[in-house]
């Protein structure tokens, strides 16, 4: 997994490469852990690049979704295409989450 941090005027944009599974969920906890703890409220997750996510990078996205909740943030997710958009139908993401088909989507709006 890569993490790509890009801060733009209303949000800041993290882009994952590869898979968000039990062995990098820790890593992308702690990153965006480290941006909300520096007052960094909203975000778009850009997932186009993203191959495979598991049980455990939900819970990892649930549990930044629930920190930035409690502070009035926002988590917005961009580009959730392939086997990662059949997890998040499966699992009720697409209900719970705002998902957008580009990152430029997902950023409008917030702020």
């Amino acid at each position: 997994m890569d993490i790509q941090i890009k801060k733009e005027i209303n949000a800041v944009v993290v882009t994952i490469t590869g898979r968000l599974d039990a062995v990098t969920a820790p890593e992308y906890e702690k990153r965006l852990n480290e941006l909300i703890a520096a007052e960094e409220l909203c975000f778009v997750l850009d997932f186009e690049q993203l191959d495979y996510i598991s049980s455990a990078g939900l819970r990892a996205l649930l549990a930044a979704a629930k920190r930035l909740k409690g502070k009035g943030g926002q988590l917005r997710f961009a580009n959730v295409r392939g086997t990662v958009k059949e997890v998040f139908d499966i699992s009720g993401f697409g209900a719970i989450f705002q998902i957008h088909d580009s990152v430029t989507g997902a950023l409008s709006g917030i702020g």
